[in-house]
């Protein structure tokens, strides 16, 4: 924590602006974009500051209007003996609400459970509680939550992103507006907003690397739609690498990314059934195709569930890979896989949120480490 954080720079400035009586009682006080302006921070900041300054009695917040000087001046010689000002306990935090926002597609015990839980406990640490919406892969579920949490409710969110042709309106608004976010998971190219996630490029060629070391060089690439969805993108661009340095076969008809039914929204058995039927043509149209490097683990278990019900399934001549596995040590042996470091997601995931609520920098993107689990 550094010894000065950037609000307590602007706190201190209207304090001495005060005590120089370049400020006077009922003088109105620079605003949050005025003050963010000339200091080159974001308005949170500013914001943060203007609220300590009015909790301390300094200074008197109007709506509509503005802050002013308190006309009670014997307040600032009590602040003024304070070194600087603390960083209050949850519920006294400037104004704030004690709570951090965590929005996320679904959790289950294959991904995504290690990851809520690890923001929840880092959370607790450091003195906020959580609220948790899962927002079942659907962009209006999100908009609608990022509205109703925006507003107040919550300090700060942390946002796994739905996958989407188009980013969320209110998602990009938080980011412009300076607001403390953190992404999970995945980032939003061209969007400067602070997120968290797996270097999926070398995760995935990591494990088509395992797949082609086996003896199989004939390899395709399973997924749900791509859709902008950089951490899909980024694996594709893993497996590919990796089939490009082996000068192994890479054509487009092998990346394979129109599956459907394992999305949380809406996840029917039409579409289970749509599925079955497009890996079934799949097989059909690549007889020569024996390794899967799959997105995720429930499509793995499709695939092989596909090539059971076509009498092609042998594990000493096909070879599914996959992304996470559930933590059963029957499903984890099931298929070599990539394990994400949810844990240290999370926990870096509220670091980071926490850091830009206290005013510092923080970085734009930030990986953690992998896994390959090879039974």
């Amino acid at each position: 924590m550094p010894e000065h954080f950037l609000y307590e720079r602007l706190y201190e400035f209207v304090l001495e602006e005060i005590a120089e009586s370049r400020l006077r009682p009922g003088d109105r006080v620079p605003s949050e974009t005025e003050l963010a302006d000339r200091f080159g921070v974001s308005r949170i900041t500013s914001k943060r500051a203007l609220r300590m300054l009015a909790d301390a009695g300094v200074v008197d917040r109007r709506r509509g209007k503005g802050s002013f000087v308190s006309t009670d001046a014997r307040r600032l010689d009590a602040v003024r003996e304070e070194e600087s000002p603390s960083v209050p306990a949850v519920g006294e935090r400037a104004g704030g609400t004690g709570c951090l926002a965590l929005l996320l597609p679904d959790a289950s015990e294959t991904y995504g459970l290690d990851l809520m839980c690890a923001i929840e406990e880092r959370a607790a640490e450091h003195g906020y509680h959580l609220l948790v919406r899962r927002t079942r892969d659907s962009q209006q579920v999100e908009e609608s939550a990022i509205r109703a949490l925006a507003g107040g409710t919550v300090d700060g969110m942390i946002v796994f992103p739905v996958h989407g042709e188009f980013y969320n309106a209110s998602l990009v608004r938080l980011v412009l507006d300076g607001s403390p976010l953190v992404l999970v998971d995945r980032y939003l190219p061209g969007i400067p907003a602070c997120a968290v996630h797996t270097d999926n490029v070398a995760a995935c060629r990591a494990l088509t690397e395992f797949v082609l070391e086996q003896g199989h060089t004939e390899v395709a690439f399973v997924s749900p739609p791509v859709e902008n969805t950089t951490s899909i993108e980024e694996r594709i661009q893993g497996y590919r690498s990796a089939l490009h340095e082996r000068g192994a076969p890479a054509s487009a008809e092998r990346c394979f990314t129109g599956l459907q039914s394992t999305l949380p929204e809406p996840g029917s058995d039409g579409e289970a059934g749509a599925d079955r039927a497009a890996i079934r043509a799949f097989l059909d149209r690549e007889p020569a195709v024996t390794g899967f490097v799959v997105c995720e683990y429930n499509l793995a278990v499709l695939v092989r569930e596909v090539l059971a019900e076509v009498g092609r399934w042998d594990p000493a001549r096909y070879l599914v890979a996959c992304f996470d596995s559930p933590w059963s040590r029957a499903a984890a042996a099931s298929f070599p896989h990539i394990r994400q470091g949810q844990q240290e997601m999370g926990r870096r995931a509220v670091d980071l949120l926490v850091a830009q609520l206290n005013g510092e920098d923080v970085p734009r993107r930030s990986t953690v480490p992998f896994e390959l689990v090879a039974p």
